[in-house]
């Protein structure tokens, strides 16, 4: 009887092996696999969530330019020594491949509208990731699938720009079809077919503008010879932003008040779904923050600091040009801002401005604490009785901006008028109702191009490279452009692709001090900044400085703010257009050319 029960059980166990070998194939059930994985809709947003805080720019007041410099100036900034082809970084590409696994394993999902939705954000994610790339080294390997540890792409040489934006555009174009219109939640903090519009109308503007100024430039070294011209993505620019403005419901946060709309679209708390159309969440509830209202209101948190070229952009409140005030390059504080778009005092801090925090009423408007040119920011801040009053310097929760309406406006009008197509109904719903916005007269296309701004086509203060038929309208635009989009991460971007990098070196200048003496930026009667030289005088300042050592004038004891003196801001246009690439990266793969006047010490 044992023997036949020994028997049996054998024999069962033999049935389980041969006649269930489907069984020993199947994955573990305890374990997330690639195979078992980007199966539904909730694994695919899973996995691509981490694509927003990888690629989206979330940090308020990082980047600086020729209009704004910070405590410790970027590498952008000085250049030379301090961007080296042996120290250079940017040449990674982790996100790269997380997106291309996610392309690669996503045909395993069985909902064929969750498959055309993540595909199409994959090639939302994979654009911007290029763009990026781009931006910073020109021509780079364009790769679209996941690299396994022995294929020949590893050793890849660099594809050209043109093939670049070739497949750029084709991503986009992918982007704008698979991806919803909306989400239920009516919120902005997921990218939609209007996102993918709005980046294309953004890439299409940088390359068909960085085409035009720098045609001939060794930035772009390896063109072929039937890349297209500048004008087929400034139409790709125009027609993207057209749609966007025609068809979507988004439109400007506007309720009738130019004095306060401008500030409270970028400080309330929650994202205008009218105007943002891709934003970063931030959430009290969620311990989610971020640091700009530290970052204004705190001597540590960065000093972002405002130029007085950047100020001088401001139109009069009439609409005419400040620059063509009496004196306006030598006024003081309080006269140069007074009278002046109303979005000046709603970006940075004047006479009346007030703000009260901890146990602290910040009434002056300049805080030389604060900032190293002397103007003080106020874009972001949130309101003062809502922020995390025991610790404002990581502590704010409104959300920001990622591409908002008036950029799009803006892009439209500005490859319009590049191509030489604008027109004034062009301006009426784009350039216009931007100014309507902050209370601003219309800007006349045919009074523009008849009379171009002096400072604006100035070597020293403006873009000399403007010309032709629309230089004045053309001016206007980038007037228009510094102006609104002020502090959202794109004007380096912008002097990269107009051919005016060597503005930081002419424009890093503060606000204008004639002499030693005691100076009333409030207007209240009473000194808020003494300077001095020799002995130091008795003052109730509350700023007191000894010209030449805790602040330097451009002209010995009189002049303009001079940030950070001890550095040197530098910019070589024959070379630092583009980054080098890392030296450490060529020694890998030799197939990678350097970047032009970029030395290595590297002969491959």
């Amino acid at each position: 009887m044992k023997k036949l029960h020994k028997l049996l059980l054998a024999l069962a166990a033999l049935t389980l092996v041969f006649g269930c070998e489907d069984a020993l194939d199947k994955f573990p059930l305890d374990k997330m696999t690639e195979e078992s994985f980007y199966e539904n809709a909730q694994q695919l947003q899973l996995f691509t969530n981490s694509f927003y805080s990888s690629i989206l720019p979330d940090s308020p007041y990082d980047e600086q330019s020729d209009m704004a410099v910070g405590s410790t100036p970027s590498s952008l900034l000085l250049n030379g020594n301090f961007r080296t082809a042996t120290s250079s970084g940017g040449w990674t590409w982790t996100v790269l491949r997380k997106i291309n696994t996610c392309l690669g394993n996503i045909y395993r999902c069985k909902d064929e509208n969750a498959v055309k939705e993540y595909t199409a954000l994959c090639k939302f994610f994979r654009a911007w990731f290029y763009f990026d790339k781009l931006k910073r080294f020109g021509d780079v390997p364009w790769i679209d699938h996941e690299l396994n540890s022995d294929e020949k792409l590893l050793y890849a040489k660099r594809d050209s720009r043109e093939t670049v934006m070739n497949n750029i555009i084709a991503d986009l174009d992918e982007a704008i079809a698979g991806l919803p219109p909306s989400y239920p939640s009516g919120k902005t903090f997921r990218a939609t077919k209007w996102a993918a519009l709005a980046l294309k109308s953004r890439i299409c503007l940088f390359e068909g503008t960085f085409r035009k100024y720098h045609e001939g430039d060794i930035t772009l070294w390896t063109l072929p010879a039937d890349a297209k011209p500048a004008s087929y993505y400034l139409k790709l620019a125009a027609d993207a932003a057209e749609q966007l403005m025609d068809l979507s419901p988004h439109k400007l946060y506007d309720t009738d008040h130019p004095d306060l709309d401008y500030q409270n679209l970028f400080s309330k708390y929650d994202a205008d779904a009218g105007e943002f159309i891709l934003a970063i969440d931030y959430d009290y509830s969620l311990k989610l923050f971020h640091n700009a209202s530290g970052s204004a209101l705190l001597p540590a948190c960065g000093r972002i600091s405002p130029t007085k070229n950047f100020v001088d952009h401001y139109l009069m409140a009439d609409g005419k040009r400040f620059s063509s005030v009496s004196g306006w390059d030598s006024k003081t504080f309080a006269d140069q801002v007074a009278g002046r778009d109303p979005r000046l005092h709603q970006t940075i801090r004047i006479p009346g401005y007030n703000y009260t925090t901890l146990s602290t009423n910040l009434t002056s408007v300049c805080d030389m604490d604060c900032s190293l040119t002397g103007y003080s920011v106020n874009k972001y801040v949130m309101p003062s009785d809502n922020l995390v009053m025991n610790n404002i310097r990581d502590y704010s929760y409104n959300d920001l901006p990622v591409i908002r309406l008036a950029e799009v406006y803006l892009n439209f009008a500005e490859a319009k008028a590049e191509l030489g197509s604008l027109t004034q109904q062009d301006l009426d719903k784009s350039v216009n109702r931007i100014r309507a916005r902050a209370g601003m007269p219309n800007l006349d296309m045919a009074a523009a191009n008849a009379s171009p701004d002096p400072f604006l086509s100035s070597a020293t203060t403006g873009y000399p490279k403007v010309s032709g038929t629309n230089k004045g309208v053309i001016l206007e635009i980038r007037r228009e452009r510094t102006v609104e989009l002020a502090l959202e991460g794109l004007r380096y971007a912008d002097i990269l692709r107009w051919a005016e990098g060597e503005r930081i070196t002419k424009c890093l200048n503060g606000m204008y001090f004639p002499g030693p003496g005691e100076y009333d930026w409030n207007k209240d009667g009473k000194a808020d900044i003494c300077l001095y030289s020799g002995s130091k005088p008795s003052s109730s300042a509350t700023f007191v400085y000894k010209i030449g050592s805790d602040i330097v004038l451009s002209d010995s004891d009189k002049g303009y703010v001079k940030p950070r003196p001890s550095y040197t801001f530098s910019f070589d246009p024959e070379r630092d257009y583009l980054y080098p690439i890392p030296s450490s990266e060529r020694v890998l793969n030799h197939a990678l050319l350097q970047n032009p006047n970029w030395e290595d010490g590297l002969n491959y």
